[in-house]
């Protein structure tokens, strides 16, 4: 099992963090994506820990850390700063960012502040599709908005007495048809099962979604780009990042690579055939070479 500690942000949320490896080591800070936790990362943790220390939050709403249940508590800025804070609390100046799924979502966002304060000097992004590219897909990609119509069903108040009840784990069986993580290890299931049953978790877990500026439409809805589409206000993103990508991920399809090279400067792209969503541990040997080549080529 991973040790944490209780870290208190400068904004007033509590997160437990796991905080592995040599103290004046170079930084990686793991974020992890829905529904899971730190222990997303434990392989990656035991690889790298003996030359990085390895940083890797409880991020807010899920398990042990503060779980605000407003909304508004879940905006991208506000969880994007609890990364910052996260590294200032814990006496961090510079680090690398690696995100997952929402974890990744985060991570572009920390890797353009860091790429303006300096602070972040390369990222690693898995399975989470581009702020600028995203967007656009769900309102052309037939194939990437129907496997985004769990967003609407996440943002359903009707489904909340239910959660209120029995926690998230129905809701995510009523969405899936049962089809939630089946390679994963029984152990780290039972574990994820009765992270789900707390309701204020997940409520926090389901406001990652709730905050979110991403417009799904219904199927019957045009495939086009509004007239009044406005895009993200971003520049392309310059410091070295490394994007890998489980390619028989479900919710996420190939597409969303188409463009990268357009919105990253120093773009290393790592695909892994015939892989799942959950790439960090569905193909932790795959996963750990792409990241220490990409350490060992951008130290």
């Amino acid at each position: 099992m991973l040790t944490q500690q209780r870290v208190k942000l400068a904004n007033g949320i509590e997160l437990d963090v796991v905080d592995e490896g040599p103290p004046d080591a170079p930084v990686l800070i793991f974020l992890h994506g829905f529904p899971e936790s730190h222990r997303t990362w434990r392989n990656q943790i035991a690889h790298f820990s003996d030359r990085f220390r390895c940083i890797a939050p409880d991020q807010r709403g899920y398990r042990g850390s503060s779980k605000p249940q407003e909304v508004e508590a879940y905006t991208p800025d506000k969880l994007i700063g609890d990364v910052f804070l996260l590294a200032d609390a814990l006496g961090v100046e510079k680090f690398t960012i690696v995100g997952h799924d929402w974890g990744g979502a985060i991570a572009w966002g920390v890797a353009y502040m860091g790429m303006m304060n300096g602070r972040v000097p390369r990222a690693v992004i898995a399975n989470a599709p581009h702020p600028v590219l995203f967007p656009k897909l769900l309102f052309t990609n037939r194939q990437q908005r129907e496997a985004s119509q769990y967003f609407r069903d996440f943002r359903d108040p009707a489904n909340d007495p239910m959660i209120g009840e029995h926690g998230l784990a129905p809701l995510l069986m009523k969405v899936f048809e049962g089809k939630v993580m089946t390679k994963i290890d029984e152990d780290e299931a039972a574990a994820m099962l009765q992270d789900w049953s707390d309701p204020d978790a997940a409520f926090g877990m389901l406001n990652y979604y709730r905050a979110s500026p991403m417009e799904v439409l219904p199927l019957d809805a045009p495939y086009e780009i509004p007239a009044d589409y406005t895009q993200v206000p971003l520049p392309r993103l310059a410091i070295p990042t490394l994007v890998i990508w489980a390619m028989a991920d479900e919710a996420l399809p190939p597409e969303n690579l188409d463009g990268l090279e357009d919105v990253i400067e120093q773009l290393d792209l790592f695909t892994v055939p015939e892989c799942g969503h959950f790439v960090q541990w569905e193909a932790p040997g795959a996963f750990n070479s792409a990241l220490e080549d990409f350490l060992d080529k951008t130290a």
